[in-house]
């Protein structure tokens, strides 16, 4: 194995040892008797790691240095979440809570019975994205009133007062919710 090999495994084990244990740079530093900014350039791979840091910081995480040396376990790729009903829309989520860049996507399903929009529509800071999976989604983006039909995707920014429900019958739909989009949608 090339040396540089060892030092990016130990670098990507140490971040997520340090992450899954909810310790900060300042935690592990303090226990490896280290400086801050020396375990900061470790972690990011602007230092090279030296020998006599590894058993500190294996004491600080409290594992071996075997287990600091390991490869890191491949998570378990498979997104578990309920699903979860709001105003006729049932979301099941395919993206973890901290999904990268705060994007979070969900399968919906639209009951046929969703047809009428508030009073007033919604706005939020945000974007979001829909593919219509089947069935016919209406959408209103303003003074305007679209129907999206199955294998046809839109685009938006949610700071335009919006709102989907069914044209004449349920709707499954992928959705992609960015910035606020998922805590407005299921929690409103």
């Amino acid at each position: 194995m090339v040396e540089n090999d060892v030092d990016l495994r130990v670098r990507r084990r140490l971040r997520e040892l340090r992450v899954q244990r909810g310790l900060t740079l300042e935690d592990v530093a303090r226990g490896a008797r280290i400086d801050v900014s020396t375990l900061s350039r470790l972690e990011s791979g602007k230092r090279r790691l030296a020998l006599d840091h590894l058993p500190r910081l294996a004491e600080a995480l409290s594992v071996s240095t075997d287990e600091l040396l390991r490869a890191p376990e491949a998570p378990d790729p498979r997104v578990r979440g309920s699903s979860h009903t709001h105003n006729d829309i049932t979301y099941w989520p395919l993206t973890r809570h901290a999904a990268a860049g705060g994007l979070h996507a969900f399968k919906i399903r639209i009951a046929a019975k969703r047809r009428k929009p508030p009073a007033e529509l919604p706005v939020h800071e945000g974007q979001d994205w829909t593919y219509v999976l089947s069935g016919r989604m209406r959408l209103i983006l303003g003074e305007r009133d679209f129907v999206i039909e199955a294998g046809e995707a839109v685009e938006f920014s949610t700071w335009t007062p919006h709102w989907f429900g069914a044209a004449d019958g349920p709707v499954e739909a992928i959705m992609i919710f960015g910035m606020h989009g998922e805590r407005l949608h299921l929690h409103e």
